[in-house]
């Protein structure tokens, strides 16, 4: 039995960009140890070099959306599950993608316990002076599951935009906002602009009252891209509207919406061609929905029993401070 620790850190290396049901165990007995903070590294040489160099051996972010969204969908699930099972509701979780050469990335969180897979040997060796535990990994999973055939984009796509836009409320940053903010940073080569929505459209929000303010939201959303991504220039402004940026901006490539989102991606797409603005290509987060079709079966289910929404967030926390069970 593994003792509880405030912060933890989980290193593993993976084969591919399948979706790794091996690391289940792992990352289940790492969330149900820490206590404020989980992050996790993920290592493949299939990943951008530290410089944002494009390698050949490096894949193309916008070929490979659809298994890297997959991919971050799984581990924050898991890791989110487990939390919330234990009624660590606002357990921080971090999934970061890094390649095998880059080590250890740098986060300022003190670091309580290290987690690895048992016969990892691609993942860097530590030298914190903090327990390593060594989690056997679940082989037999593959067994139970169906392999998903990658849905790749059209090649003629560019591996990454230069200038790439999303937006949202961001309250309580949870998983489901990560895998956006994650998957708009992975196609980015230049500047994430990262529209947050103002308070004056936010007065109708269930459980106001602990609705973060817009600083908190902005120093959140910054502090977590600059960990995932360093080096690209993030651009976070407060919206008042559907459009932010992308009503005005004609150095906009490319713009990542979640499925629920779309209607807010057609009124863009119409708004620019009124204005005359170059069209954007589109990238939608669709796993994180509990209709996906691109989870297999067991995973949908466990995605359905996990809630990534702030308005959960902020109800937990209203019947924490109410005394509610």
């Amino acid at each position: 039995m593994v003792s509880t620790v405030p912060n933890a850190l989980l290193l593993a290396s993976l084969p591919d960009l399948s979706t790794p049901h091996f690391l289940s165990p792992v990352i289940i007995t790492a969330a149900t140890s820490a206590q404020k903070r989980l992050v996790i590294v993920l290592y493949s040489p299939l990943f951008t070099s530290p410089n944002g160099e494009v390698r050949e051996s490096v894949i193309s972010h916008t070929e490979r959306w659809d298994d890297v969204q997959r991919l971050l969908t799984f581990t924050y699930v898991q890791a989110t599950k487990a939390a919330q099972e234990l009624d660590k509701v606002l357990l921080e979780v971090d999934v970061l993608l890094k390649t095998v050469n880059e080590g250890l990335p740098e986060f300022s969180v003190e670091t309580n316990a290290v987690f690895r897979v048992q016969g990892d040997t691609v993942a860097p060796l530590l030298s914190l002076p903090v327990p390593q535990h060594y989690v056997a990994p679940d082989m037999d999973a593959e067994l139970h599951h169906q392999p998903l055939t990658s849905s790749t984009r059209d090649v003629s796509y560019p591996p990454l935009y230069p200038v790439t836009a999303l937006g949202g409320t961001f309250d309580h940053l949870h998983a489901g906002h990560k895998i956006l903010l994650s998957m708009g940073a992975w196609i980015t080569s230049e500047r994430l602009i990262v529209g947050i929505t103002g308070d004056e459209l936010l007065k109708n929000k269930a459980y106001k009252h602990v609705l973060e303010d817009i600083q908190t939201r902005k120093d959140r959303v910054r502090n977590f891209l600059t960990l995932f991504r360093p080096g690209i220039v993030y651009e976070i402004v407060i919206i008042s509207d559907v459009y932010g940026p992308t009503g005005w901006d004609p150095n906009i490539q490319a713009l990542v919406v979640s499925a629920e989102t779309m209607s807010g991606a057609k009124a863009i797409i119409s708004h620019r061609a009124s204005q005359s603005l170059p069209a954007l290509e589109i990238f939608i987060i669709d796993v994180i929905s509990p209709t996906s079709s691109k989870l297999d079966h067991e995973d949908h289910e466990i995605l359905k029993q996990t809630k990534m929404s702030s308005t959960f967030i902020r109800e937990w926390i209203s019947k924490q401070a109410s005394g509610e069970d």
